[in-house]
């Protein structure tokens, strides 16, 4: 599987890095979230599904 965050979209809302601290990183300049890397380790695979339903901004894209 393979994540993504939409930069137009994210608000720094913070959940994701929350949810899954391995998987999401935060901006140091506006809070907005980025994805450590683009393929999500099984081991990471629910805690990044939880993170993606838990988007208020629904910023966070995953894919096959």
């Amino acid at each position: 599987m393979k994540v993504w965050v939409d930069p137009e979209r994210c608000q720094g809302h913070t959940l994701c890095s929350m949810i899954a601290p391995n998987s999401f990183q935060l901006s140091d300049i506006d809070g907005s979230s980025s994805a450590v890397s683009d393929v999500v380790p099984d081991d990471q695979l629910e805690q990044v599904r939880e993170a993606v339903r838990s988007c208020p901004e629904q910023a966070i894209i995953l894919t096959d």
